[in-house]
């Protein structure tokens, strides 16, 4: 089995921004929080056979979108990058 290639930065924002596009917008998940225990606090979609989580903020956190280890927040005018995956260590 090959090993497949990290995702990119750019290919990772590209892909959380229309998996934020398809839960309906920023400013739509930016204003409508959810309860964390709510069922649907959590979507997964398949962006470009790429699973891609969008989280609906709540009162002690934000909306956030998953994307190969990128980890964006969700403002009402769009996404932002919050944590970058770690760096594979060099032998």
């Amino acid at each position: 089995m090959a090993a497949t290639e990290p995702m990119g930065e750019a290919r990772a924002t590209e892909l959380a921004e229309r998996a934020v596009d398809q839960a309906g917008g920023a400013r739509m998940i930016y204003r409508n929080p959810r309860q964390a225990f709510s069922v649907g606090a959590t979507k997964t979609f398949e962006v470009d056979g790429e699973p891609i989580e969008v989280r609906w903020g709540e009162i002690s956190s934000p909306a956030v979108v998953t994307a190969g280890g990128y980890v964006f927040e969700i403002h009402e005018e769009g996404i932002e990058l919050l944590i970058r995956p770690p760096r594979p260590q060099s032998e």
